[in-house]
This record gives C-alpha cells, sequence and structure tokens, in this order.
C-alpha cells in the first residue's frame, strides 16, 4: 500500500478489521485490529496528514495507540458527526468500505482536531475511572432493586452491594496510584483539588477524560465538554440556545463540581446569582456558570498556577 505525502485517511472500526480509505485511492484496504494488523498500517499511511476514526467503544484503541506510537497525526470523532456528514453529502449507502470513504471525505472537509498523546498510564486510568461510574451505576440499579424485594431476594442482593461497595474501595485506591505514579497527572491533580468544587473523583475524571485541558481555547473546550449554546436562529427568528454534544461524562463531573462551587466559591457564586438576578432560568443559570467553571480550570491547567479567586474573577 503506496501512498504520497499529506493525505487524509479514514479508517473504520470493526472489533475485527480496520478499513482503510486514503484520498486519491478507490479501492479499502483492510488489515486485522491486532497488534500486527495495526504495526503494518501505521507504516503504511506514515506522512498522512491526517488519520481519522470513529470512537467505537474502546476497539478504536489500538490503532489510536499504534499511530501516537509511530507519531501519525490522529483524531477521533464522534460517529454521529460523521453519519451526518454522509447524509448531508447523499450517502446513504451502509458498509464498511462505503464507511471508511465517507470518513476519508469528512476529514477533508472537516478537519477535526489532532486528539493530544495518550500515554499508557492515562489509558490505564481511564479504564479505572470507567469502572468506577460503572460500578456506582450497578449499585444504584441493585439499591432500586432493594425497595421491593422480599426478605430472601434482599439479603442476596445486600450481598451484591457489600461485594460493589469492596470493590469501589480498591478502584479509588487504584485510581489514587495510577494518578500518584505519573508526575505530569499528579501535578494536574494538584492543580485541579485547589479549584472550588473539584473533590478526588472530579480531579480523575477530567484527567482521565478531558485531555485536551490546558491546551485548546476556551470556546473549542467548552463546545468539546458540550456547555457551549448552539444558535437555533433563522431570518428574523431568534431561537432559544441550548447546548449539544460533547462529552457527557465530563460534563456530569463539571455539573456535580459546578454546583459545589456555586456555594463555596464567591467568583462563581456571584456570577450564578447576577444571571438569576437578570432573570434567567435556573438551568440556563447553572449551565453558563460550568462553562465560566471550566474556562477557569482550562486557564489554570495552561498557565500551571494554582487557583487565585481574586484573580479568577475576571477569566
Amino acid at each position: 500500500m503506496h501512498v504520497s505525502q499529506g493525505f487524509m485517511v479514514g479508517i473504520d472500526v470493526s472489533k475485527a478489521h480496520l478499513d482503510v480509505a486514503v484520498e486519491g485511492k478507490r479501492i479499502v484496504a483492510r488489515f486485522d485490529n491486532d497488534a500486527a494488523g495495526c504495526a503494518a498500517l501505521a507504516a503504511a499511511v506514515a506522512g498522512a496528514e491526517l488519520v481519522v476514526v470513529e470512537a467505537t467503544g474502546g476497539y478504536e484503541m489500538r490503532i489510536v495507540r499504534a499511530l501516537m506510537a509511530a507519531g501519525v497525526p490522529i483524531s477521533v470523532v464522534n460517529p454521529r458527526q460523521v453519519r451526518d456528514f454522509a447524509r448531508a453529502s447523499g450517502r446513504l449507502a451502509k458498509t464498511d468500505q462505503v464507511d471508511a470513504h465517507v470518513i476519508c471525505h469528512f476529514a477533508r472537509a472537516m478537519r477535526p482536531a489532532q486528539i493530544p498523546h495518550i500515554d499508557d498510564g492515562r489509558i490505564a486510568l481511564a479504564a479505572l475511572v470507567t469502572r468506577r461510574r460503572q460500578l456506582i451505576d450497578m449499585a444504584v440499579a441493585e439499591k432500586n432493586r432493594l425497595e421491593h424485594a422480599p426478605g430472601a431476594v434482599a439479603a442476596l442482593i445486600n450481598e451484591t452491594i457489600t461485594g460493589l461497595k469492596t470493590q469501589l474501595a480498591r478502584v479509588d485506591a487504584a485510581i489514587a496510584l495510577a494518578i500518584e505514579a505519573e508526575p505530569h497527572m499528579a501535578e494536574r491533580r494538584d492543580l485541579l483539588l485547589g479549584v472550588p468544587g473539584i473533590g478526588e473523583v472530579n480531579a480523575a475524571v477530567l484527567i482521565a477524560e478531558l485531555p485536551e485541558l490546558g491546551a485548546i481555547d476556551d470556546k473549542k473546550l467548552a463546545a468539546l465538554v458540550g456547555v457551549a449554546p448552539m444558535a437555533h436562529d433563522s431570518g428574523t427568528l431568534r431561537g432559544q440556545r441550548h447546548i449539544s454534544g460533547g462529552r457527557a461524562t465530563v460534563r456530569c463531573a463539571l455539573y456535580m463540581a459546578t454546583l459545589s462551587a456555586i456555594r463555596c466559591s464567591p467568583a462563581i457564586k456571584a456570577f450564578y446569582t447576577r444571571l438569576r438576578a437578570a432573570g434567567k432560568p435556573p438551568k440556563v443559570a447553572i449551565v453558563a456558570a460550568m462553562r465560566k467553571h471550566i474556562i477557569m480550570i482550562n486557564t489554570i491547567v495552561r498557565r500551571k498556577t494554582p487557583w487565585n479567586e481574586p484573580q479568577q474573577h475576571g477569566c
């Protein structure tokens, strides 16, 4: 598979295969989604301007890591963006080969942002953070079942809840150790823990699932998290602004942190109070406070300076 320099590449990812469309070539190459296949693919697309893959529940991570190790620029995008692009382009058919070409065309037309380098430490941390979220969800589900369970079943449910709590404690300890083992992650954690409303769990989520923090501008970061207002205007109609898309898990962590910050941070509290006094609904004011909060955090991480309430007031 010989290619020229400065080309775009689209990869359709499945559990077993990687279908690769290269800009200017009609033939879609197929590689196995294993260590050998990813190494061969990375060598084949060396010199690419950008390689784009869809997020596919983790199946994309092997090729993402292989491309990063080879120094090939890589972007991971939301599958919905690609499908919307395909429909807008009139490409309604859906096969692995067609999808690979669509992703390649999406790469050239939209030029999605390259993701920061993901090291093994952050990958391990992200897996632990995800596992923690799963344990919480399972514990909540079991507690909901407990309410209407007869005695014998309730005892079994309580055993499960006890086991989940035990595993949760182990995961929390592993998360702390994973962050402490990587100096750059430990430094970021210390900065984040100085921010009002940010606790150990919030910090771990931001470190693991928002590596762009401190590396991109405020508007892009707000859109990435999903707290940027999207216009709904047409002609003379001015519709309500709504947030859309973004990383739901990061947004949930930011939401909880911002609720706490509204109580304990004079800057965030004053901002929220001012919006409410101006007649903004509570949800609108909270989302605006979330946006201000993450922008402040972005500034702190970018500058590597601890939170200072008076200085942050004008961010």
